[in-house]
């Protein structure tokens, strides 16, 4: 699929999604907004694909928005932050929370600079494995602004609220290592790129239908409360029980481990 600032490829029911504007350390444009949601509308409506990682070219993930690309034509900066419902995402918070929404786990790359909204999409995947000279920031700060591309929003889930807070008032830059010891990041590795193949591959071997549940079970109701947790759990339990999935699953545990998968159910 040709993008004109994401490049998007399946291969082995993987999903390699890259921001493409190396020139500007992949700052993000208008367009690449646009280029990032049809990339996960594409991963939404292809169900074979079992996994996704997310990266940057040229050695970093994102040095954030370009601001001066973006305020050249001010109709751009109102299309990014409008919506018809103030609880509804606008085109902004989509390319951050649109990873979460997906049945699939995402997996961030991360290399060089990954900085504001660039740190805000990576927030959205489910997990973040970065090279050990990497460095991030939640940085809107700096230029008077409220992180509002919903990293906020998956911030909370994985930072107590006084290092959130720490983070987002001083637009303070981290290493990887002090990243991962916030828990900002999940894991440094010296071939992130690698790693994260290697989890995508683990990933592909479990139920399509097992990793959806899972995933939306998570995102939809992990700060919720324990009656809707629970509710949610049942209710997948019955459709996962209900699927063709659980049956090959028990057949590869005990008398065909190679058994193919049939393709996810609609979730």
């Amino acid at each position: 699929m040709s993008l004109k600032y994401v490049t998007f490829e399946v291969k082995d029911q993987i999903a390699f999604v890259t921001l493409n504007r190396p020139e500007k350390f992949n700052a993000l444009n208008f367009q690449m907004f646009l280029d990032i949601c049809e990339a996960q509308r594409l991963i939404r409506r292809d169900s074979s694909i079992r996994a996704v990682i997310l990266t940057g070219a040229g050695g970093n993930f994102s040095s954030g928005l370009d601001v001066k690309s973006v305020m050249k034509q001010p109709m751009q900066a109102v299309r990014l932050l409008f919506k018809w419902l103030p609880g509804n995402a606008n085109l902004a918070q989509r390319v951050s929370i649109g990873w979460q929404r997906l049945p699939v786990p995402v997996i961030a790359v991360l290399e060089g600079h990954c900085f504001g909204g660039g740190m805000q999409i990576a927030l959205g995947a489910d997990m973040r494995y970065a090279s050990p000279d990497s460095d991030f920031s939640i940085m809107e700060a700096k230029w008077g602004l409220v992180p509002d591309m919903a990293g906020l929003a998956m911030l909370r889930s994985i930072l107590p609220r006084d290092k959130a807070l720490e983070l987002t008032l001083t637009a303070e830059i981290l290493s990887a290592q002090q990243a991962a010891e916030y828990g900002l990041i999940t894991r440094v590795y010296e071939q992130p790129g690698a790693e994260a193949l290697a989890m995508a591959d683990r990933i592909r071997q479990t139920s399509p239908d097992a990793a959806a549940a899972i995933k939306h079970s998570t995102h939809r109701s992990w700060l919720a409360g324990v009656r809707s947790l629970l509710a949610r759990e049942s209710w997948y339990q019955i459709r996962l029980l209900a699927g063709r999935n659980s049956k090959i699953a028990a057949r590869r545990q005990t008398k065909d481990p190679g058994k193919a998968w049939s393709e996810r159910q609609s979730w």
